[in-house]
């Protein structure tokens, strides 16, 4: 009979530690939460410092029913729960729910699921810490208050079904405001002029590079219309160009941190495609246990950190991995040290890195499914570079003068740069990704030949191109998580679950991997920002997490941090309620007037978006969708452009005559007839067209296709008959091209 209970939240990471401990213990899984409040009321005792009243859920009677017989035929029980608040607070609970003290029992933590990590924390039990309990349930509580009072307040004013967060609901403030941003952005045109000249020096002779200009007559260029630029490009032809100073300096570029939450989601998205939740359940998986054919064992450290520390026998480790693998000239004098910027990390901790360092990527590759070797070779990959030596770049920048003749300027100035990398460094391992193409630019490199001040150069040719102004880009998944992150909003458990509960509540979408926000988020985002601002107030919510950290440093008690946000939210709110009325938020008056009744249309908010209705409902029920604009993607440029789209189609209805007409339904917009139910006819917006090409499996035609998340796809006209289907375009498909027909089918499912 085991002498010790080990208790910890899952079932893959109680079967890796079983695996290490001997007879004297049982190890068992508490399977997360055991005890949360009631779902069907408040659980919080408002009037007395805000009491809980927790509750076990009925889908978890049975596990707490085993966890106390099998805590009763035990000496000890043992609390190993993850080191997180989160984790400490369940530890808490589930003494609470098995019948031990918690002020007596033993906690143990550790930061990776490994023998020796696991035998250590068993070596140096502590108690649990209870200003981290207080501070997780102070958040549950917040969380619980916000979210139980404010949601039946936005059912009453906007629609039944939403919800509020503090931090849902300033991540869709986040995403509503760069939306009124771009759609604020005035376009402008602007030109630049792009040389490109022939070496006449011995060295490099007749090589080509190529420079843009930068002055006329010593003042910097600004061109912004095509007529400019011409008259540039004519006054520079006839120029005679030199070399007029050469600069070259060696400059190092230093590898990025180990990684924390926020930087692997980022990072996962960036170079994997990954969502946060696909990225965190992933590296669960990876912490908890996997079965390398030596038995299971954790291949990294804890996931949820927002530390950027490194354990000294870790960093002998890899610097001793580093000095075999890649020689000692990658291997720095002194180990690299990072500290946290964040506020409140918790130093305490590790950042996110593999348990051996030994154990190579390849090694592994079999034992794994793709998407885990996947994001265990990025890790990898990260733990390594951010202790090898910085790289070395030699750059160059060059000044060509041209003097002109014939011309209202007298001297135009072209400035070439390049780069060119002298040695690698980290980046023989890995190079850190960027979020927009922008930032790709910036980081290309490129090499400049050998140049010479005072030497002459010859004009091959001027390419003036246009260009315009580009709004701030819509966030993707790694920039929503990094602004979180920069503004102190959440914490690293939050992150995953704040992205999916947007997209859930159909507060935003994805489009193209960028987060536009739906009309239902618009709505609620420009309530709450009006009668609720501190809900949705950026610093606000920053210092509501800087007073939870405090809790859990044990500076504060959570009773008067509660009490300091809620009685005059509740004030606020009991006022709200009375002086909002729900026409002022979700009607909007128009100018149209019912075709059908002669009064005034209005704009309303339902299950889909906004759409037209007349004023005199319930009397007219008449509705029809708004006229808007419609953005489509060019299938062979890529490039969006912008239509406005009639609610009535020109052609009638093929089935019965009737007037298509536009529609919403759940995976957007689409033409359906006006005799609906009678006639049930619907056609998609988006048309099949033909590329050109023909199917290799069939000889049909290859027409562009579009998923149900508005991503193009290239398939088969004959589809379902033959199912090919491919990501490439047909102009650069070869016969022996891989097609990717089930990676498609899984995109459209």
């Amino acid at each position: 009979m085991p002498k010790s209970l080990v208790i910890v939240e899952s079932p893959a990471k109680a079967r890796t530690i079983e695996k290490f401990l001997g007879k004297d213990y049982s190890v068992v899984a508490s399977m997360g939460h055991i005890r949360d409040l009631p779902k069907s009321k408040l659980g919080v005792d408002t009037e007395h410092d805000f009491q809980p009243t927790y509750t076990i859920p009925r889908d978890k009677a049975k596990t707490v029913k085993d966890l106390k017989a099998k805590a009763d035929k035990c000496t000890e029980v043992i609390l190993a729960t993850d080191e997180d608040r989160e984790g400490e607070a369940i530890a808490w609970h589930v003494a609470q729910a098995v019948g031990v003290s918690p002020a007596d029992t033993k906690r143990v933590v550790f930061h990776e699921v490994t023998k020796t990590a696991i035998l250590k924390a068993l070596a140096s039990p502590r108690l649990i810490d209870m200003p981290k309990v207080d501070a997780q349930q102070a958040r549950r509580i917040l969380d619980r208050l916000v979210g139980y009072e404010l949601s039946p307040f936005l059912w009453k004013k906007v629609m039944p079904g939403l919800s509020a967060g503090r931090v849902q609901s300033v991540a869709v403030r986040l995403v509503v405001e760069r939306e009124a941003e771009r759609d604020a952005f005035v376009v402008k045109e602007y030109w630049s002029v792009d040389g490109q000249f022939v070496c006449s020096n011995t060295v490099s002779k007749g090589k080509i590079f190529g420079a843009q200009l930068h002055t006329l007559d010593g003042v910097k260029v600004e061109i912004i219309t095509g007529d400019q630029a011409n008259d540039i490009e004519t006054a520079l032809q006839t120029a005679i160009y030199q070399i007029a100073s050469v600069e070259r300096k060696e400059r190092q570029r230093n590898p990025t941190p180990p990684f924390t939450t926020s930087t692997l989601q980022q990072e996962a998205a960036r170079k994997l495609g990954f969502s946060a939740k696909k990225t965190m359940y992933c590296a669960q998986q990876l912490y908890e246990g996997v079965d390398v054919g030596s038995g299971r064992t954790g291949l990294i450290t804890y996931m949820r950190t927002d530390s950027l520390n490194l354990a000294a026998e870790a960093v002998t480790s890899i610097r001793t991995l580093i000095g075999e693998k890649y020689g000692k000239d990658y291997v720095p004098v002194a180990p690299k040290l990072y500290h946290t910027k964040a506020k409140g990390a918790q130093e305490a901790h590790e950042a996110i890195r593999p348990t051996d360092i030994t154990r190579l990527p390849e090694s592994v590759k079999d034992a794994l499914e793709k998407d885990l070797f996947r994001l265990y070779e990025l890790i990898w990959k990260r733990a390594i570079a951010c202790q090898m030596a910085p790289a070395v770049l030699d750059q160059t920048s060059a000044d060509i003068v041209g003097v002109l003749t014939k011309s209202q300027w007298k001297q135009a100035m072209f400035r070439a740069t390049g780069s060119v990398v002298k040695f690698p460094g980290f980046l023989a391992v890995y190079e850190e990704g960027k979020d927009d193409e922008t930032e790709k630019k910036e980081g290309e490199d490129k090499r400049l030949p050998h140049l010479e001040q005072g030497e002459s150069v010859d004009l091959d040719k001027l390419t003036p191109e246009q260009h315009f102004t580009q709004p701030p880009p819509r966030f993707t998944e790694a920039t929503l998580v990094k602004a979180l992150e920069e503004h102190g909003i959440g914490r690293p458990s939050t992150y995953a679950p704040t992205l999916s509960t947007i997209q859930d509540r159909g507060y935003v979408k994805l489009e193209n991997k960028r987060f536009a926000p739906e009309d239902v988020g618009k709505v609620v985002t420009t309530l709450l920002v009006e009668h609720f601002p501190d809900v949705v107030d950026i610093d606000f919510t920053a210092r509501m997490e800087q007073n939870l950290d405090d809790i859990a440093e044990g500076g504060r008690e959570w009773v008067p941090v509660i009490r300091e946000f809620y009685e005059p939210f509740h004030r606020n709110l009991t006022a709200k309620t009375e002086e909002v009325q729900k026409r002022s938020v979700v009607d909007e008056k128009t100018d149209e007037v019912c075709e059908k009744c002669g009064k005034p249309m209005i704009i309303r908010l339902g299950r889909f978006g906004k759409f037209l209705a007349c004023s005199g409902y319930p009397d007219c029920r008449n509705t029809k969708p708004m006229e808007s604009e419609i953005k489509s993607k060019d299938a062979t440029t890529g490039e969006e452009s912008t239509s406005a789209q009639k609610s009535v189609r020109d052609e009638p209805c093929e089935k019965c005559g009737g007037k298509m007409v536009l529609k919403r339904g759940r995976f957007g917009q689409f033409w359906g007839c006006e005799k609906y139910p009678e006639c049930k006819n619907i056609q998609n917006l988006f048309v099949p067209k033909p590329t050109g090409a023909k199917c290799p499996d069939c000889g049909a035609d290859i027409v562009t296709k579009r998923t149900k998340r508005g991503k193009i796809f290239y398939g088969c006209g004959s589809y379902p008959t033959c199912k090919y289907a491919t990501w490439t375009r047909p102009e650069a498909a070869t016969g022996t091209e891989e097609t990717k027909t089930e990676e498609v089918k899984k995109e459209g499912s």
